[in-house]
């Protein structure tokens, strides 16, 4: 669902030696055989905030003999380290591993050691997602390797009481509008944030990664060519966008926040920037930074709120998918527990758990996603499914190919790092080039 930029360059290239040690074989997984009647316990790896961990014990309770061991990892980046380590030593990734929309092509490089989970039932159940999530989830050889959680429609998180402090309205509905409705630009968005600056001396966003993220994921083509080609160098929409970009931190727009950290979470609750980007699965970020910060656990000291746009219009930041890896001893059993949590009920509450946004037809239209949740609560009882099911409208699922997350993260993470820190864009986007033929190209 979520990644992190913080890893160090080097590790990428760390991380490219270990695909092509998977790549040459230099490494196997075990192919798991069906479990015996006896106790079984499932490892269970995820990351970020999914909105899982109160339903191991239900599951449980249901399935006698089932024991489930979780473990959270803090960022989706970190995961992705994890898991291809885990892969490229041919042991210890769980019996669900999940899997974030992001490195999924990676993934699918190796999908060999992924269940299929045709064998184990996909073809009765896999109408009950969006199409898209399922066609992200099938391999060049139509095996289904995941079944999905979440989707990361995304609109705007502001801060009320800074953009009352800055004479600009508050409503959501009049801070659509202000941002620009159904017709609004990145033009537009850096513009109003320029008056924000003007007027309060401070920042209008937190720092330049998470809006750099969004502008490529909107695009109908990324990194990649729909047809799987790399599209980086050369590539006029991308330029564009990062000029839009530099241009609004040399305004001074950016608050050169460190990413998943926003000073112990003090910066979501002092006014150090105004606006944050928010896909379904980023409000739960913004709630637990201000639960750590000291804030008011339901905003009423935080201000925080949720608005209906998005500059650019309709886009998807992540999403992950439940695997079953080929190494897990108990591939049934895991199956089936990936198959309950993907369904509508768990996925419902999932999203008021962590404002995940389901990626099951049923789920998104489900009235127990619309009643007032502890998400809700906290964003001045905003109506975030209504939202997030609007923002969901018209999102086309961009082709991420196999070194997607890497080109995000260790070749426009750290130039993304560098236009916070006052480098021109055209060095920035230099350097970024540099890396690229260093990390992809040449790798």
């Amino acid at each position: 669902m979520k990644f992190s930029r913080r890893t160090k360059v080097g590790a990428a290239v760390a991380c490219a030696a270990s695909f092509a040690l998977i790549a040459t074989g230099c490494s196997s997984a075990g192919t798991g055989t069906t479990a015996s009647a006896s106790p079984v316990e499932l490892t269970v790896t995820t990351f970020g905030t999914m909105g899982m961990d109160a339903l191991y014990a239900q599951y449980e309770a249901s399935h006698p003999g089932i024991t489930i061991k979780a473990n959270n990892i803090d960022t989706g980046g970190n995961a992705q380290t994890d898991a291809f380590t885990k892969i490229a030593a041919g042991s210890g990734l769980s019996d669900v591993t999940a899997v974030e929309e992001g490195w999924l092509g990676a993934i699918q490089n190796v999908s060999s050691q992924f269940t299929d989970l045709k064998a184990y039932g996909a073809d009765a159940v896999k109408d009950r997602w969006v199409s898209w999530k399922v066609d992200q989830a099938t391999d060049k050889d139509g095996r289904i390797i995941g079944y999905g959680t979440d989707i990361g429609p995304e609109g705007i998180c502001y801060n009320s009481k800074a953009f009352a402090a800055a004479g600009l309205p508050t409503d959501r509905a009049a801070v659509a509008t202000l941002l620009g409705g159904s017709g609004s630009t990145w033009d537009n968005y850096f513009s109003v944030g320029e008056k924000y600056q003007k007027a309060t001396g401070k920042a209008w966003f937190d720092q330049s990664g998470f809006i750099w993220n969004s502008m490529v994921n909107q695009l109908p083509e990324g990194y990649y060519t729909k047809d799987g080609k790399l599209n980086v160098e050369n590539n006029a929409a991308l330029k564009s966008a990062w000029t839009k970009l530099a241009s609004a931190n040399a305004a001074g727009l950016s608050a050169k926040q460190s990413q998943w950290d926003w000073n112990k979470g003090t910066s979501f609750t002092d006014g150090t920037f105004a606006t944050f980007m928010c896909p379904g699965w980023m409000l739960g970020v913004v709630q637990g930074q201000v639960k750590t910060a000291g804030g008011d656990a339901v905003g009423a000291t935080a201000g925080w709120d949720f608005a209906d746009v998005f500059p650019g219009g309709a886009t998807n930041w992540g999403g992950t998918f439940l695997t079953v890896p080929t190494q897990s001893k108990h591939p049934k059993e895991a199956a089936e527990l990936a198959t309950w949590l993907t369904d509508a009920k768990q996925e419902v509450a999932e999203f008021q758990a962590s404002g995940a946004f389901p990626s099951v037809k049923a789920a998104q239209t489900d009235p127990a996603l619309a009643a007032s949740t502890g998400i809700s609560a906290f964003f001045n009882d905003a109506p975030i499914a209504a939202i997030l099911s609007k923002r969901a409208e018209g999102v086309k699922a961009q082709y991420k190919g196999p070194d997607d997350s890497t080109i995000q993260e260790k070749v426009f993470g750290p130039s993304a790092i560098s236009l916070d820190q006052g480098v021109s864009g055209d060095k920035a986007w230099a350097d970024a080039m540099t890396l690229f033929n260093q990390l992809i190209v040449n790798k």
